[in-house]
């Protein structure tokens, strides 16, 4: 059995219903989906970063010890899932860039992914990312 941690995107959201959206509620639905209330509204997610369980492991080893980005990168031995939002994107930025001096290639290549996704949550805040330890 292997064992890989997937980082997935919010791709897209829709909304669940069967019936056409009157008009004068349309409003109410673009709200609630810019705010995020999931009253029907699905969020569609996508792997964009997958990665060895031990890989994972020895790449979030990389951040600074006991910093903020290593605990929150460190929730997902712990809890199987953590979710990486707006309010995280600045300190794990932050980290992950400053760790890339003493990376490996492949290691290098999913920081800079990870940034990459960062920055996209950093240009649209609805954006975010799921990231689960998945048994194979």
């Amino acid at each position: 059995m292997s064992e890989t941690v997937v980082f997935s995107q919010l791709s897209r959201k829709f909304i669940d219903e069967s019936d056409d959206t009157p008009d004068d509620a349309q409003q109410v639905i673009y709200y609630g989906l810019a705010i995020g209330h999931h009253l029907g509204v699905i969020d569609c997610l996508e792997a964009a970063l997958t990665c060895p369980w031990d890989d994972y492991l020895t790449w979030i080893a990389t951040l600074e010890a006991g910093s903020e980005a290593r605990r929150k990168m460190e929730g997902v031995p712990r809890y199987g899932e953590i979710v990486i939002d707006a309010n995280h994107i600045v300190m794990l930025a932050n980290a992950f860039d400053a760790a890339r001096a003493g990376q490996t290639a492949q290691q290098q290549e999913w920081s800079s992914h990870m940034l990459n996704m960062l920055h996209a949550i950093h240009q649209e805040n609805a954006i975010y990312l799921m990231v689960r330890r998945q048994r194979d």
